[in-house]
């Protein structure tokens, strides 16, 4: 048994060591083809976006989303002008998109970064430094998305026990509605009961009065 144990804890951590590691990648953007960071996570995409949106926001950060119908860029979160001190000295632009790694992996996901500045890809420089710094950064994110996730997850509790709750409430009410629907119900049947004995009685009164045929 401990053995079994054993290895199934080897697989969760080598499978979690596997994450949370930074490479060079590429990502389509501005109609092109852009060098770009990437780094998967074992969580679902909007806890990944929430906790690089937070990251940034303590920084002072604030992002502006690429939107529209039309808009090829949909879905990238745009820092314009940052500056990162444990990537760089120089502001850059991010440009940060998360998607589901995969339609069946809805809570794996994949975090693409390209950095700017002017027209000039990072990557495509001669910036080492950054770049590691960059990569670094993004390996130490793994802490930020597991609190976002966490916070999700709290969130989702709370709304399906206020769901549930609100459930109970409308029984409730529902049975209360009922009772007294059963207590007219009764008070209505010993009403018409009280009816019918007085019908009887009327009847009973106006056969009596029938004249025999002998």
């Amino acid at each position: 048994m401990y053995l079994n144990l054993f290895i199934a804890f080897f697989f969760v951590t080598y499978a979690l060591l596997g994450y949370g590691q930074s490479y060079e990648s590429s990502i389509q953007y501005d109609k092109k083809k852009q060098a770009a960071l990437a780094i998967e996570y074992p969580f679902q995409p909007q806890a990944v976006e929430n906790a690089f949106i937070e990251k940034m926001a303590r920084l002072g950060y604030k992002a502006k989303e690429e939107k529209g119908l039309l808009n090829r860029d949909k879905g990238f979160l745009l820092f314009k002008n940052a500056y990162i001190a444990d990537i760089s000295n120089e502001r850059t632009d991010f440009y940060i998109k998360v998607e589901r790694k995969s339609r069946k992996e809805k809570d794996e996901s994949v975090l693409y970064m390209i950095m700017l500045r002017g027209d000039q890809n990072v990557l495509n420089s001669s910036d080492i430094l950054s770049i590691n710094n960059a990569k670094t950064f993004l390996n130490n994110l793994l802490p930020d998305v597991e609190a976002a996730n966490l916070e999700l997850e709290i969130k989702a509790a709370e709304e399906r026990l206020a769901k549930t709750e609100k459930k109970l409430r409308d029984l409730r009410e529902e049975q209360a509605s009922l009772e007294k629907k059963l207590q007219q119900n009764r008070t209505d049947q010993e009403n018409t009961q009280k009816e019918i004995e007085t019908q009887k009685q009327a009847l009973s009164v106006l056969q009596g009065k029938r004249k025999s045929k002998n």
